[in-house]
């Protein structure tokens, strides 16, 4: 699996950009991507269309957007782009607007980048660590950080709950489903900080977490206990008989912890 520091060069990375509006801030993540040989200008375009046609679900936690779309041909190889804003933009998100930093994804298959997926929840999920990439006064510092990421995420609060009772999926192994749009990008990063919450309950030999997109989402509901998702996400989705959480900040265990509890009772 790729590591973050492998899919952001220094070349993918600008600082204080301005952008007028959420669509060039978009665009310049794009086209960081093509002067780095990740993708071409049309999968620019379609990270673009992903939103117009899905909503501002990519915009995942406060000030934060995670660009992306599916695999297509327009992706040379994986890999990403870091733009922060001199100026946040609104991306019409209800609770994460405005967005002061972009963070593009293009990528080949949905496995390999989710190492980095991990990694950047983690960096991203640490107030100090954030705070450090919002100040990094050039592209190397930053890049610096993002190598450097040893930052432990602060554990969620309440005590560790005994193993799930068989609420929501019936008997035996449980399984929850991540969605976004494309199962690629903003679903690998919420698995991520589910994975985080399931390790330190303890829970994970309990239940398995699947990250996927919307239309697989729907077929495979009846296999799962709950679906985790963004507040767009679950308003394309609709009713698919199992409990569906919406999480606004897809880097905080906390909120995650939370829905979890509701869950499960606990």
């Amino acid at each position: 699996m790729s590591e973050l520091s492998d899919l952001i060069p220094v070349e993918a990375i600008r600082l204080d950009v301005a952008a007028p509006d959420w669509q060039s801030a978009v665009r310049t993540a794009g086209d960081l991507l093509v002067s780095t040989d990740v993708s071409t200008d049309t999968y620019s375009e379609e990270m673009l269309r992903n939103v117009e046609e899905n909503g501002p679900y990519i915009v995942i936690a406060p000030g934060f957007a995670f660009a992306h779309a599916r695999p297509s041909p327009a992706v040379r190889r994986t890999g990403m782009s870091w733009v922060r804003l001199s100026t946040p933009v609104n991306f019409g998100h209800e609770t994460n607007d405005p967005v002061h930093l972009v963070v593009a994804l293009a990528a080949e298959d949905a496995g390999a980048h989710t190492q980095a997926m991990g990694a950047l929840a983690r960096l991203l999920a640490d107030q100090d660590t954030s705070a450090a990439l919002d100040r990094a006064p050039t592209p190397e510092a930053l890049r610096r950080i993002l190598v450097g990421d040893t930052a432990p995420t602060p554990a969620p609060s309440g005590s560790t709950p005994e193993r799930p009772a068989s609420k929501g999926s019936g008997h035996g192994m449980h399984k929850i489903l991540t969605v976004c749009g494309n199962g690629v990008g903003t679903s690998l990063f919420l698995k991520s900080t589910l994975d985080k919450v399931l390790d330190r309950w303890k829970w994970s030999r309990y239940i398995t977490t699947e990250a996927t997109d919307t239309i697989s989402a729907k077929g495979k509901a009846s296999e799962a206990a709950a679906i985790m998702t963004s507040r767009e996400i679950a308003r394309t989705l609709g009713d698919v008989g199992v409990p569906v959480r919406v999480i606004e900040d897809f880097t905080s265990t906390k909120e995650v912890d939370a829905a979890m509890r509701d869950l499960y009772d606990v």
